[in-house]
């Protein structure tokens, strides 16, 4: 799965807040997720993440 910066993730399960919209905020070996809802940061091993993401809503445009 191709996963950017600052892509706008919808996850399978929802955080405890009850927002299911994820903002990620770093790429690598672990996907680091930023909740929409309450802003706290949860970190994920690659594997575990492309798992959990149901579709990317949006995509940041990035110009190279």
């Amino acid at each position: 799965m191709d996963l950017r910066l600052n892509d706008k993730v919808e996850m399978k399960k929802q955080h405890p807040c009850g927002e299911k919209v994820f903002v990620i905020t770093r790429v690598g070996m672990d996907i680091k997720l930023k909740c929409t809802g309450c802003g706290r940061e949860v970190m994920l091993p690659r594997s575990k993440a492309e798992k959990g993401i149901k579709k990317i809503l949006e995509r940041e445009d990035t110009h190279e």
